[in-house]
């Protein structure tokens, strides 16, 4: 979504905004910088936001904008916590525990049909009128069944997952 500075409040408006507030005002599809120059706004360039510093339960989300180098408007982003303890509400630790549960159950249930599934392609092991499985092929099957105790249950990674033989 493009943004705008409004140049002067500093407020960040976007386009939407800006033609509400400018009905009056027949304006172009696509702006430049004579529209610009009509709203009194200044182009906001879209900056990535951070990767490294935020924390578990905390987001990063557009904060304002600064001029760069050269001499051109972009975002700046500010990292504030998902969650706050709330005047007869849920504590902090208690939303924070209650997402992490969800998240835990998503996965869970995520990993629990990559198994299914891994079991699935290896039942015709176990037909009948087929050779009997290997003990490559049992423990297999069986370290499937049994991934639920891994230590790292529910989140696994890609090594924890046993091989296929």
């Amino acid at each position: 979504m493009a943004l705008y500075r409004d140049r002067s409040t500093g407020e960040l408006k976007s386009q939407g905004v800006l033609r509400k507030e400018n009905k009056n005002m027949s304006l172009p599809k696509v702006w430049n910088s004579n529209t610009c120059e009509a709203l009194n706004v200044d182009e906001v360039l879209v900056s990535d936001g951070p990767t490294e510093g935020i924390g578990k339960y905390q987001v990063a989300h557009i904060d304002g904008a600064e001029k760069n180098s050269d001499g051109k408007w972009v975002q700046t982003w500010k990292i504030s916590d998902m969650f706050s303890d709330q005047d007869g509400g849920p504590t902090k630790a208690e939303q924070e525990t209650a997402y992490q549960n969800t998240l835990d159950r998503e996965v869970t249930e995520n990993n629990r049909s990559i198994r299914n599934d891994l079991l699935k392609e290896t039942d015709w092991w176990g037909l009948s009128d087929t050779t009997t499985m290997t003990s490559d092929q049992t423990n297999y099957r069986k370290a499937l069944r049994d991934i639920t105790a891994h230590s790292n249950w529910p989140n696994l990674e890609e090594s924890d997952w046993p091989t296929k033989p």
